[in-house]
């Protein structure tokens, strides 16, 4: 695609947003999920870090970041456990 068709495209979704208003409710759905998922990614790290020395490692993609992020300490729990025993 062109860049000038990407930018154009860019602006007209901008001006659209500028007259109907931003849907404020869906915007902040996602950037809080954005936000759980980044948080999910440093908790596996630093599992990755520590469990290093007690032979743990949990892959840190979408789904298990998803999982970590969502559900918290309980979420990376069961990931190790799913890892240990089912994998």
């Amino acid at each position: 695609m062109e860049p000038i068709v990407i930018i154009a495209v860019l602006g007209i979704i901008v001006l659209l947003l500028f007259f109907l208003g931003s849907p404020l409710k869906p915007i902040r759905f996602i950037s809080q999920g954005a936000v759980k998922l980044v948080i999910g990614a440093l908790f596996l790290f630093f599992l990755n870090m520590l469990g290093n020395q007690f032979g743990i490692h949990v892959p840190i993609n979408l789904i298990t970041s998803a999982v970590s992020g969502f559900l918290g300490i309980p979420g990376m729990f069961a990931l190790v456990a799913i890892e240990m025993w089912i994998i």
